[in-house]
This record gives structure tokens, C-alpha cells and sequence, in this order.
């Protein structure tokens, strides 16, 4: 009987030993998740995150404009690029993989220095070392009716102010010349303040622009590499101000984009400016926004782009040009860029 005992008692062990799985540690959740954020008085853009959790072992920030950063500490110090209101993720994660987050507003303000100027006071050829010129005539797919040269007739420096000077003549083939000046290859930037101050031409048919391409063009081309105008006019339509981007999604005729009418754009000098950081692009005249778009990851405003001062003749946006036109001038009296 003893024997029989035994054996029912061995059975019953192994088969319970073999009931058992190892199911590995179990699951530790972080708590008691606490997120703080001291905003730099000194208008540097610095910003001091302490996070701390009962059971996390790392910290993942979501700094708001699309930069995350990793910490096993809870503690990190990040500079912000531009000033603005940022609102900032932080999540905790414990050893075996479980999360906690929290969240927190800032508002960031952050001292613009000047990182590119021409204040064209030099009398002659537009400043070499910061501009060059595109040549060639149709406008690159808009069907324009100029020819660009680099000739001092069409742009050129004269009592404070560059001129960019449309004329009506008979040049290589085209029934207009101007000028097309452009930073490509000699500055560029990513997010800033641009502010230009200029005196617009009229006369129907003229189409002046102060706007910038995305510096990978060469590579990934048109409208790939993004396009910010900061200011176009038509003569077609005095004193309304374009303020638009294009980009994959939205280019040409269905660019995003707006308007603003103002007094005496041609006859006075207005500034025409751009505020450009990770979250939003906006657009204004004389201080006042009149559009702004949403920025982000997924479009092609987060790099390097340069600057183009151009004066184009007809085309697709400025239609036919008037009957008896000689010549019409974009005045410029300086163009400033802050970072």
C-alpha cells in the first residue's frame, strides 16, 4: 500500500510540474509620473526637462517640433531653433517595456540675430559674394516673356535702394529683358525671419517676387524641394500682395496660399516679411500676418532653403502685358535675415 502511495504521489508531482510555464517577470508599470519644464529668462531658447516615475528606467521627450531625445536620468536641456509655443510630450518606460506619459505647454521666446544682410548701399552690380543670376529666358515652365541677364541695365545699385529693371527690347529672341538675382550657392538657411523693404512696379503685366526654393532643387527638383513666396504682385491687380507655398501636395494652381490688399504698393515702400520655423510658416506685410501654414515632418520646409529677388514679364500669374509698356521697376531698399 505504501508503495502504491507513493507512486499516486510522484504522478500527482510531475504532473503538476509540468502545469507550470515560465511566463517571465511580471509586468511593472511606471507611476506617480512627474514632468517639469524651466523656460531660460535669457532669450537663448534653452529649456531645462526633469521627469522622474517609481519603476522607469528611461524617459523619451518629444521636444514639440519634431525632435525626440532619450534619458535615462529624466533630465535633459534643449534648444529650441525659434521662438514659439511648443507643446512637449515626455513618456516614461519601465524594464519590462510599460509606459506612462504626461504632457506639458511652453512658450519659448528666443532673441533673432542677424545672419544675412544687403542693405545695398554699394553703387554698381549687385553685391557679388551674396548674389548671382539666373540667365535664360521663359521663366522655367511659366511661360514668361523676359529674358533674365546679369546686366547692369537690369539690375544694378543706385542711391540706397538695388533696382531690378524690366524693359521693353528685343534680346535673344524675347520681347523683354530683366533680372533674376538669387543667394543659391552663396547663403542659405533653415527657419528664421526674412524682412524685405520694397517699392513695387506698376504697369499691367509686371510681376515682381521676393521668394525662396528649397537648396536641394538640383536633386530632387520642382516642387519637391518646396517654394516660399513671400511676396508676389501683378499689375493686373495693384496693391493685393500674394503670400504662398508650394510643395508635393499643393503647387501651381492649387498652392497655399492668400492675399492682402494694401495702399500705395507702388508708390511707397512697404515691408514684405516671413516667419519660418518646424510648426508654422507666416506671412506679412508691414507687421500684420495675413496667412500662415501649418508646418511639419512630412513637408519639405525643414531644411536649407536660399533667397531669389526677381521681376518677371506675363506669363501664367501676370497674364498679357499692356500696350505701350516700356519699362517698370522693383525698388528694393534692403533685405534682412534673422535667426
Amino acid at each position: 500500500m505504501k508503495h502504491v502511495l507513493s507512486i499516486v504521489w510522484i504522478a500527482s508531482f510531475l504532473l503538476l510540474s509540468c502545469g507550470k510555464k515560465d511566463s517571465g517577470p511580471a509586468a511593472v508599470t511606471p507611476t506617480n509620473l512627474v514632468f517639469n519644464a524651466v523656460v531660460s529668462t535669457d532669450n537663448s531658447g534653452n529649456v531645462s526637462f526633469t521627469a522622474s516615475a517609481t519603476n522607469a528606467v528611461s524617459y523619451e521627450f518629444d521636444f514639440g517640433n519634431g525632435i525626440f531625445q532619450t534619458s535615462t536620468t529624466g533630465s535633459v536641456t534643449y534648444k529650441y531653433p525659434a521662438g514659439g509655443t511648443y507643446l512637449v510630450n515626455v513618456i516614461a518606460k519601465s524594464s519590462t517595456g510599460e509606459t506612462a506619459a504626461k504632457s506639458t505647454t511652453i512658450t519659448v521666446t528666443k532673441a533673432l540675430s542677424m545672419v544675412f544682410f544687403d542693405e545695398f548701399d554699394a553703387p554698381g552690380a549687385p553685391d557679388p559674394t551674396k548674389w548671382g543670376y539666373d540667365l535664360g529666358a521663359g521663366g522655367w515652365g511659366n511661360n514668361e516673356l523676359q529674358y533674365y541677364t546679369n546686366r547692369i541695365d537690369n539690375s544694378f545699385v543706385s542711391n540706397g535702394t538695388l533696382k531690378i529693371k524690366a524693359i521693353k527690347e528685343s534680346f535673344s529672341g524675347s520681347a523683354y529683358t530683366s533680372a533674376r538675382i538669387l543667394s543659391q550657392n552663396k547663403f542659405s538657411f533653415k527657419y528664421g525671419k526674412v524682412e524685405v523693404k520694397a517699392k513695387l512696379p506698376a504697369g499691367v503685366g509686371t510681376w515682381p517676387a521676393i521668394w525662396m526654393l528649397g537648396s536641394n532643387i538640383s536633386t530632387v527638383s520642382w516642387p519637391a524641394c518646396g517654394e516660399i513666396d513671400i511676396m508676389e504682385h501683378k499689375g493686373s491687380s495693384l496693391n493685393k500682395i500674394y503670400g504662398t507655398v508650394h510643395h508635393p501636395a499643393r503647387f501651381g494652381g492649387n498652392a497655399d496660399g492668400a492675399t492682402k490688399d494694401i495702399l500705395n504698393a507702388t508708390t511707397e515702400f512697404h515691408i514684405y516679411s516671413m516667419e519660418w520655423d518646424a510648426t508654422t510658416i507666416k506671412f506679412l506685410v508691414d507687421g500684420t500676418v495675413f496667412h500662415t501654414v501649418g508646418n511639419s515632418s512630412s513637408l519639405p520646409f525643414n531644411q536649407n532653403f536660399f533667397l531669389i529677388l526677381n521681376q518677371a514679364m506675363g506669363g501664367s500669374f501676370a497674364g498679357p502685358v499692356e500696350s505701350g509698356f516700356t519699362n517698370a521697376t522693383l525698388e528694393i531698399d534692403y533685405i534682412r535675415v534673422y535667426q
